[in-house]
């Protein structure tokens, strides 16, 4: 399969790493926002075409998927440019910045008939994916998932120390992850939900520290903080509260409640969850079904942010 990659950044290239171990999976192109560190990366990778123009890559013969690491700003754009391209897409969370671009991703998925997947990588960490086991099959109830979403980042840089053309988002990006897995663990839709947040930064000109609470009908809750203000280490660390143990989960690693490291190693074929949610992605293409994730899946995660969003907005609102 003939695939390309839209973001030199550092998701991008953690994605070049990822499809290293995929057999059958070829970089054709590259399309990245900064024409020398795309040349830079494609090099690297041995990626024969890179361009600074999605459409070029989209018009690369053999073409088949595209993988979008770009800017959280441009995903919704550039996803129905690839759909509309007649390309299947996974786009990098969050798949958009508001309920209405996501709205037009699922819409046009459905005309195009394309796959349409969002890097909602939390579904297929070895981790998680062992917890979503157990619940399946009944051993474990969730009664509270305790998450921390925690990076120093008070100037605008990537996960690879290098300046970002974009703004992060801890809302509409880092919330999202938590927002969609407590909704995928519980099998349940969030039917309530708050959120705080601190002062917004003068020059990012947004929110650095966030808490938010939710509820599913069977009563489980999920407490989410995060910060960009924090000094220490970083990441986001998962505690499942369940009827039957405690877990805490950070990236693909997992122990019990008394440090007792869980072995994953059965769990997938890989212990990058990245890799697994690329994987997940050409699969779907190969076997045309729907994958794990797909933007129609992710959308009431995003149905969520906007509430909260709003409710933010509001209370921002009233303290004039």
């Amino acid at each position: 399969m003939k695939v390309g990659v839209a973001g030199q950044g550092a998701f991008g290239i953690k994605h070049l790493e990822a499809m290293q171990n995929i057999p059958g999976i070829e970089v054709i192109t590259l399309a990245g926002g900064n024409p020398a560190g795309t040349e830079e990366v494609a090099k690297r990778f041995k990626i024969p075409h890179w361009t600074s123009d999605l459409g070029d890559s989209l018009k690369q013969p053999g073409l088949e998927a595209m993988i979008l690491a770009s800017p959280t700003q441009v995903h919704a754009e550039q996803g129905v440019q690839c759909m509309r391209a007649g390309k299947h897409v996974q786009i990098e969370i969050p798949i958009a910045d508001t309920v209405s671009d996501s709205e037009m991703l699922v819409r046009v998925a459905k005309e195009t008939g394309v796959v349409c997947m969002g890097g909602h990588t939390r579904r297929f960490n070895p981790s998680h994916q062992w917890i979503h086991n157990r619940v399946t099959k009944g051993d474990l109830a969730i009664q509270q998932m305790n998450v921390q979403t925690y990076f120093f980042r008070r100037t605008n840089m990537n996960a690879a120390g290098k300046p970002r053309s974009w703004t992060d988002h801890l809302l509409w990006h880092h919330a999202c992850h938590t927002v969609d897995l407590f909704q995928y663990q519980t099998g349940q839709q969030v039917s309530e939900c708050y959120a705080v947040q601190g002062p917004k930064h003068p020059e990012l000109k947004i929110a650095m520290d966030v808490g938010i609470l939710m509820k599913v009908p069977s009563g489980a809750i999920c407490t989410l903080s995060l910060s960009f203000n924090n000094k220490g280490p970083i990441g986001t660390f998962f505690r499942y509260i369940c009827d039957n143990g405690t877990y805490r989960a950070y990236y693909d690693d997992l122990v019990d409640g008394d440090e007792n490291k869980i072995d994953l190693s059965g769990v997938a074929v890989s212990m990058n969850g990245i890799e697994l949610q690329d994987r997940e992605f050409f699969a779907a293409i190969q076997e045309k079904r729907e994958p794990n994730a797909s933007v129609t899946q992710c959308f009431t995660a995003m149905q969520v942010l906007g509430k909260l969003e709003t409710m933010l907005e509001a209370a921002r609102g009233a303290a004039g």
